[in-house]
């Protein structure tokens, strides 16, 4: 069972590692996964992951009080819209844009009541 633990945290980072290029696909998300399945397999790539300079803080801040740093709520703000406005720009239809404005304004009201970082 460690080992699906570790694969599981070793691809979300991956996937959380392309998502710093990426602009829609979600970084702290992934790490934030990572940092679980690796604190059930490795105790040693869940402490790396923890001490890493730039992961770490948000990690730890989500970690010991479900915090998200101000910067982060208005990156994620701004990516929300960019990806409702693409799917604009394409010609969605309007019962798929309809559920994704449900959906993505339910997730700015949940990103937006937790507690700064």
């Amino acid at each position: 069972m460690r080992l699906l633990w570790v694969v599981g945290g070793l691809i979300s980072m991956a996937i959380g590692i392309m998502g710093i290029v990426l602009p829609l696909l979600p970084t702290v998300p992934l790490f934030l996964l990572a940092a679980f399945c690796f604190a059930r397999s490795s105790e040693r790539l869940h402490n790396w992951l923890l001490s890493h300079p730039k992961f770490g803080p948000p990690i730890g801040d989500w970690q010991s009080t479900g915090a998200i740093s101000r910067r982060g709520k208005q990156l994620a703000t701004l990516s929300v819209g960019l990806a409702f406005g693409l799917s604009v720009a394409l010609g969605v239809a309007n019962y798929i844009l309809i559920i994704q404005g449900i959906v993505l304004t339910a997730v700015l009201i949940f990103l937006w009541t937790r507690p700064n970082a």
